[in-house]
């Protein structure tokens, strides 16, 4: 602000660079207004002071006086400047009332406040009223305590605000951050320098966050978690990169490209150098922008990259598989339909999800930032393999039977979905001589994965189209490739279970010996795996678990009641077009309409619901739920299953998310809903504290 002798403003420059500073008065943002001078703000509008009310004023030459004062000022908008402006005060270098009564040289304190004979509180410091302080603890320097907090014992808060209502329990850590109104640190949480809490936010045990983080109100910090990066709009932060299908989160929120840097970064110090990975990725810009991200952090590893671009996620599980490469990557929009979020998968030389092992060794370089770095001869390579897709193509040809196939001379319809098995497809369909009708048979990179209403449409309009065609099949690929949606010559889709049913038991008509399935499926696969003389394992209902499984040499086959199938002597992990190839096997084999297969299976009454269940109440629940039947009704393979007089339940924690699965068999709808109804009312007890 430049001002004339008498203090009458001249000029603003706004943000100005150093080339134009000519003074050093500075708009601090406190106005005197006269009342008329509203009258200039057009209404319904946004309007800023400074860029344009007060030029406007000097255009029109009204007075405007700038006061200059050498009292303090400062602005706190960050938390760096917030928590100075703290210390400033209690220093005595702003004039300020500092509220209680001084107990010793700089330490304030307020009414009922109880500090035990063995704590430490060290000046500056200001304890609010009504708060607690434990045995051992410290308080101090630099530290502000708000009304109503309870510090638990031996806990510390060093230059440090700790606002009102909120509890930091024994052995917790505030150094150097914000705890907002109402938060709670359990048991060893630290808070490091700079980072800020919101409202309602409570830290889990053991849980650190790391300097400059902020926690945005109302999230939860799972116990345990090391914290690394903002959290906005998910509603938790949990122990670990990795959940149940990978690394997960909303694109440059949790996951951005620097993340994605950082992250192929610590993949390829987990790698010798000289490793080779294949990359792939789904049609979105998201997943675009983060996969040339990994790969950059890969190559300054010494790792070279085999792009595959835009390809379907089992193509570079086979591709991986097929080149016996170190690893791979994909990079696809979030399965669940938020299109806003982002998936990376990360592979083994097998091409099935990578070992807890492996994730947790990423995850140790990851947070400890200790990246291997290599001088620019030994940097990775980048190229991109000429002939994946039809390498891939040869491989499912191979591991179908195609002169059934061809025999049968089939018509079907096959909606791609706006997929990239679209660019494998049609060159499929005519080698397996079948008559093809395509739908949406191009990539979308606005719709790289289905939300329910897509699917169900979809569904709908390919059943019409099957129907009205006379096709003996019709197939949906869900665009990531994993997932078949059959339809049936009566235009009907067929459900998870029957899908289970059919493929089980034609595999098993082909000579399968050993198959395997989740604990939570249909108690008719035991009994046809009996009738066949197959044998039968379980698995854990965790897709990686039976991808593990169904890498072992002697499965033949492996799938659960989602739908998703597995064949192995092609490839231990979900493929789309796989399926389709084994479903016009299937029909060539049967010699009759799908329908007809279908109807010689037993009605099968299966269900799942969700109950939200606080992390810290998933232990009780289930060693409530466990405790409630004897022992010889119990399987403890994956969560809690429990025989009923009539069906099973299994109850199972969700891996990633504050909640527990029920899954539930009846011999009846009626039974069924007794038992879903039954458990759920047991969980949501275990968690409202009733039991």
């Amino acid at each position: 602000v430049m001002t004339s002798e008498d203090g009458r403003i001249q000029r603003f420059l706004e943000k100005p660079s150093w080339g134009q500073v000519f003074t050093d008065t500075i708009n601090t943002g406190i106005y005197v207004l006269e009342p008329e001078v509203l009258d200039l703000i057009p209404p319904d509008q946004p309007y800023d002071f400074s860029s344009e009310l007060f030029p406007l004023m000097l255009d029109k030459g009204l007075p405007l006086y700038g006061f200059v004062t050498n009292d303090y000022w400062t602005d706190v908008g960050n938390s760096e400047a917030f928590l100075a402006a703290q210390r400033d005060a209690m220093a005595g270098r702003v004039k300020v009332d500092l509220p209680g009564f001084e107990l010793h040289s700089g330490v304030y304190v307020g009414q009922e406040v109880e500090i035990h004979p063995t704590a430490r509180v060290t000046g500056h410091a200001i304890i609010g009223d009504n708060c607690t302080v434990g045995p051992g603890a410290v308080i101090g320097p630099d530290a502000v305590v708000g009304s109503n907090v309870t510090i638990g014992p031996d806990a510390r808060v060093e230059q440090g605000v700790v606002m009102d209502r909120s509890y930091v329990g024994p052995a917790a850590r505030v150094r150097g951050g914000v705890v907002g109104p109402g938060s709670s640190l359990d048991r060893g949480a630290t808070i490091e320098e700079g980072a800020v809490l919101g409202a309602e936010v409570t830290v889990g045990a053991g849980a650190i966050v790391n300097p400059r983080v902020k926690i945005y109100p109302s999230r939860t910090v799972e116990a345990g978690a090391i914290v690394t990066r903002s959290v906005v709009h998910e509603r938790s932060a949990g122990r670990s990169l990795f959940g149940s299908r990978g690394v997960t989160g909303l694109i440059n929120v949790g996951v951005s490209a620097e993340t994605a840097v950082r992250l192929g970064m610590a993949y390829g110090s987990t790698l010798p150098r000289g490793s080779i990975v294949v990359t792939g990725r789904d049609a979105s810009r998201a997943a675009r922008t983060l996969k040339r991200a990994l790969i950059a952090g890969l190559n300054s590893t010494g790792v070279s990259v085999r792009d595959l671009e835009l390809v379907p996620r089992p193509l570079t599980r086979f591709t991986v598989r097929r080149e016996q490469v170190t690893g791979g990557l994909s990079v696809r929009t979030a399965a669940a339909g938020d299109v806003e979020g982002v998936e990376i998968g990360f592979f083994g030389p097998d091409g099935t999800d990578l070992v807890e092992t492996a994730q947790r060794k990423i995850e140790r370089v990851y947070f400890r930032e200790d990246y291997r770095r290599v001088g620019p001869s030994r940097l990775g390579e980048l190229d991109f393999p000429p002939h994946a897709l039809e390498q891939y193509t040869s491989g499912l040809l191979a591991a179908t039977d195609v002169s059934s196939v061809r025999g049968a001379q089939l018509k079907v319809v096959v909606d791609y979905a706006f997929g990239p098995a679209s660019l494998v497809g049609p060159s499929l369909m005519g080698r397996l001589g079948c008559d093809a009708l395509s739908l949406h048979a191009f990539t979308d990179e606005h719709r790289p994965v289905l939300t329910q209403v897509d699917l169900d449409r979809l569904l709908l309009e390919l059943g019409d189209q099957v129907t009205n065609s006379g096709a003996d099949l019709g197939v949906l690929l869900e665009p990531s490739g994993e997932t078949a949606y059959v339809i049936d010559e009566r235009g009907e889709p067929l459900s998870p279970v029957d899908t289970l049913l059919a493929f089980l038991r034609h595999e098993m008509t082909r000579g399968a010996r050993h198959v395997a399935v989740p604990v939570s499926a249909p108690t008719v696969c035991q009994s046809m795996a009996r009738d066949m003389g197959c044998r039968l394992s379980l698995t854990p209902t965790a897709l990686p678990s039976l991808m593990a499984r169904a890498g072992a040499a002697d499965i033949d086959f492996a799938a659960d009641a989602s739908g998703l199938l597995i064949f192995p002597r092609f490839m231990p992990a979900p493929d789309a077009l796989m399926t389709f190839c084994k479903a016009l096997e299937l029909l060539a084999q049967e010699g009759r309409p799908l329908g007809e297969v279908l109807e010689q299976f037993p009605p099968v009454h299966l269900a799942s619901r969700t109950v939200r269940t606080p992390w810290d109440k998933k232990g009780a629940v289930m060693r409530h739920v466990a405790s409630s039947a004897s022992s010889d009704r119990l399987v403890l393979l994956d969560g809690v299953r429990v025989s009923e007089p009539h069906g099973w339940a299994l109850v199972i924690p969700h891996a990633d998310e504050p909640m527990c699965r029920i899954w539930a068999e009846g011999d009846t709808e009626e039974a069924l809903k007794e038992i879903l109804d039954r458990y759920e009312a047991m969980v949501t007890a275990v968690v409202s504290g009733d039991r």
